[in-house]
């Protein structure tokens, strides 16, 4: 088998999906592989840094499987044969999928996001990975736009109280968020609707803000409430809310619009010069007054939604998400180095969104 990786054309997409100690491990299994040149150039490797990893530049789309980030566009699509394999993000459950033309183009897609959670295929898990360098970066762009420190400092000329952190939704990203604003500082608080993250955020040194609601869904991701809870919440969320510096949200419901967390009467309540920054931005956004991609002052409270935060990390980000694929296409590999695919295997089953003899991109979708 052959690999090819492209370079992304998507808007302020700086990541690829491989960087040279991974294509050396490949190279060195037997495994041929051809960088489109200038792949790496916005994650700052340049092309003799492949070559010298054994790479060849070229053209990534003669390759048995084609490895990206982003998903395609409809250019890039076309340049796909049938019988061909692609691994990236591809979005499955966006209303803009491009699953349906990968299908009928006969390519066998695989959706790294569609993974599934499982201790076997945590090493392949791009999402979580994704996901670290967002929570990070989250608390850094919030210290950026505060007008307040975040540790406590003593001073000859006083002591500066330090900032107080809360975030919304603790998945990977939320206990990165919380770990980091905890290293530089700050009075930490988490909150999910699944209670069981509470000892999570807890082994963080973070407080639990406990609001009485358990909405524990399937796969590690919050169900999506009732409406008598999402009023329950509400209010309770916006009577917390008013007392924090900070608050970072990155709830999620996979294959529906964010939850709306942080409403307008939050933000009109919180003290001037707080920040909120809301991950959830592609999906419609966690706040009220969220505009996704933005940065917007409103009530004198700065609200920021940065969309790809992992692209603005482009060299750790890359790194990460190539030892994804690596796992995921050793998996992929029989025993004499070739490319056969084990559909009873239920991470290949899983991520397989079109082309597999036992999916059906529909379902998928």
């Amino acid at each position: 088998m052959s690999v090819g990786v492209v370079r992304e054309t998507a808007e302020g997409e700086r990541r690829v999906a491989l960087v040279p100690k991974v294509v050396a491990t490949l190279v060195g299994k037997g495994v041929p592989v051809t960088v489109e040149s200038g792949a790496g150039v916005e994650a700052l490797i340049p092309d003799d840094a492949y070559v010298e990893a054994g790479a060849t530049i070229g053209d990534p789309y003669t390759a048995d499987v084609v490895l990206r980030v982003s998903p395609p566009s409809d250019a890039e699509i076309a340049r796909l044969r049938s019988g061909q394999k692609l691994i990236g993000f591809l979005a499955p459950r966006n209303a803009d999928t491009k699953i349906g033309a990968l299908k009928d183009a006969g390519v066998e897609a695989y959706a790294v996001e569609a993974i599934p959670r499982i201790s076997r295929a945590q090493v392949m898990d791009a999402l979580s990975s994704q996901a670290n360098v967002s929570g990070y970066k989250s608390v850094i762009v919030a210290a950026d736009k505060s007008t307040r420190f975040f540790p406590m400092l003593t001073t000859a000329a006083g002591t500066v109280k330090p900032a107080t952190v809360l975030v919304l939704g603790v998945g990977v990203a939320g206990l990165q968020a919380l770990a980091t604003a905890k290293r530089l500082g700050a009075r930490t608080t988490g909150y999910d609707v699944r209670p069981e993250v509470a000892e999570q955020v807890r082994s963080v040194g973070a407080q639990w803000l406990d609001l009485g609601i358990d909405a524990a869904g399937e796969g590690g991701y919050a169900r999506e409430l009732t409406d008598e809870e999402r009023a329950k919440q509400q209010q309770a969320l916006e009577d917390a809310i008013k007392g924090f510096d900070v608050v970072i949200t990155t709830a999620l419901v996979p294959g529906r619009p964010a939850p709306r967390l942080v409403t307008a009467a939050a933000v009109e309540g919180m003290k001037p010069g707080s920040v909120v920054v809301d991950l959830a931005g592609e999906t419609g956004g966690n706040c009220e007054l969220t505009e996704p991609g933005q940065t917007v002052v409103k009530h004198d409270v700065t609200i920021t939604s940065p969309l790809n935060l992992p692209a603005t990390m482009p060299e750790h980000a890359s790194e990460l998400y190539s030892k994804n694929l690596q796992a995921l296409i050793e998996l992929m590999l029989d025993e004499n180095g070739a490319i056969a695919p084990d559909f009873d295997d239920e991470v290949i089953a899983a991520a397989c969104v079109t082309g597999s003899p036992t999916t059906t991109s529909e379902v998928k979708a």
